[in-house]
């Protein structure tokens, strides 16, 4: 069938080609005989649900007309978004992604069209549909690019979210292009999007960000916290308790200061997030969240006393992980890290807490821990455990993990992890079997790469 301009055009060559009436084909297709006859005529605008009938009904690919439908809807008849609408939400529930962006893009042409392609941009976001979303709110944001409106700053906090992924490249380039957006935002997502992009920098070790971040989240927080003393139903509520987010920034500054080794200061953080006793008859769920950070700063307690070389507290701590099952691949991290600093022996432990050493989701009371951190964390426990077999001589398995550690570094991108495993490997190659030499050959090449692409040029030959 030779290819015409319209979608009509084509639905009458095929009936002319099968030799079948206008009736048949309604009745094969689902629709009433006169409204295929309008449709047919140019006396009515084909919806989405009609031409995905047609298309069924001409045995063709879902979608089969939908660049077609992109013209019938903006030159061979008025924009409307009744059509538009289901038009977009097909298109990203088939994935046809180019044909978001072509529609998109002539849309922008009518800026009365933003709030419309705003709220389905949203819709996609909860519904899971990133990609389409994606489409949506990079073009609403160009095109309101010298607006300070809200619209603007959440188009950008969606665009945060939805591009982050394992390379911490990205994921730095992500961070820094939304920072500035923070404070234009509604006041309902200022503290969850400071939440993330603590977390985010966390897994990025940019300490002075989260710094920064924390102080802001934690003195936002605790302003809307007094401001909402007494009201039954605050106004503009985020996800969370409000306590939350001041208990959180005061946890995500003893990282910063446990990070730069000043353990002492860190301890006072301990006891900052480990009690709240300026909450106000705290509801259920604060009291929940008030138990968990007391926890967490027990466990911070142990881990802080153990980073500075007081090894005494090893068993205490072994026994408060062993009934905290949440807090084991966490606190095995910084065993490992102390015992390398102090060496002292572990393997005891080790065997113990074998199966939380892998790679997985871990989960927390407040829902799945970030995964972001999880694997910065899980990538830096296999050098650490590499470094503690090595030490301990047991050169062929700290060289596997070392190798492990080496290419989880590669995988997310993470240029001083990858450092450390090649300083790493470099120290003991002389132990490494044949095996793990040419398997360090190939992660050295995927190294090389990776530093390819990021000055700008290829090392190859023309």
């Amino acid at each position: 069938m030779e290819p015409t301009t319209t979608i009509t055009a084509q639905l009458e060559s095929f009936l002319k080609e099968k030799k079948i009436t206008v009736s048949q084909f309604a009745e094969a297709a689902g629709l009433h005989t006169g409204t295929l006859s309008n449709i047919l005529n140019d006396k009515k605008t084909i919806s989405m649900q009609q031409l995905d009938k047609i298309t069924s009904a001409m045995r063709l690919e879902e979608g089969h007309f939908y660049d077609l439908y992109i013209q019938d809807c903006f030159f061979h008849s008025s924009p409307d978004w009744r059509r538009l609408g289901p038009y977009l939400n097909r298109c990203a529930e088939l994935n046809k992604l180019d044909y978001i962006r072509q529609t998109v893009h002539l849309m922008l042409d009518r800026l009365s069209y933003a709030p419309l392609l705003f709220e389905a941009a949203e819709e996609f976001f909860r519904n899971g549909k990133r990609a389409a979303a994606l489409i949506l709110y990079e073009s609403l944001a160009e095109t309101e690019k010298y607006q300070h409106s809200e619209r603007l700053a959440l188009c950008h906090y969606r665009l945060f979210i939805i591009n982050l992924c394992e390379d911490q490249d990205l994921n730095t380039l992500a961070a820094i292009q939304f920072e500035p957006y923070i404070d234009r935002l509604d006041e309902m997502y200022q503290l969850d999007a400071l939440n993330e992009l603590i977390n985010v920098n966390i897994s990025l070790h940019r300490w002075q960000a989260v710094e920064l971040l924390s102080q802001k989240m934690g003195h936002k927080a605790m302003i809307q916290y007094e401001q909402s003393r007494g009201q039954s139903h605050p106004y503009n509520e985020p996800n969370k308790p409000l306590v939350f987010y001041v208990l959180y920034a005061h946890l995500s500054l003893g990282n910063v200061y446990s990070q730069h080794g000043d353990y002492e200061t860190a301890l006072e953080y301990a006891d900052l997030y480990g009690t709240a006793d300026w909450v106000d008859s705290p509801s259920d769920e604060e009291a929940q969240i008030i138990y968990q950070f007391h926890e967490w700063s027990e466990a911070n307690r142990y881990m802080y006393k153990l980073m500075r070389g007081q090894a005494e507290v090893l068993p205490e701590y072994i026994d408060y992980l062993s009934t905290r099952q949440d807090e084991v691949f966490v606190g095995l991290c910084r065993i490992v890290a102390a015992s390398n600093t102090y060496h002292f022996n572990i393997d005891p432990v080790l065997e113990r807490f074998d199966s939380h050493l892998r790679l997985k989701d871990q989960e927390g009371l407040f829902g799945e821990v970030n995964s972001l951190i999880t694997m910065d964390r899980h990538t830096r426990l296999l050098a650490e455990l590499g470094l503690y077999y090595l030490n301990n001589k047991k050169f062929q398995k700290g060289i596997l993990l070392v190798l492990e550690s080496l290419e989880s570094s590669i995988k997310i991108k993470c240029d001083s992890a990858i450092l450390r495993c090649v300083g790493l490997y470099e120290q003991f190659r002389h132990h490494a079997p044949a095996e793990s030499q040419n398997r360090y050959t190939i992660l050295i090449r995927e190294v090389q790469k990776l530093n390819e692409k990021k000055i700008g040029f290829s090392l190859g030959y023309m």
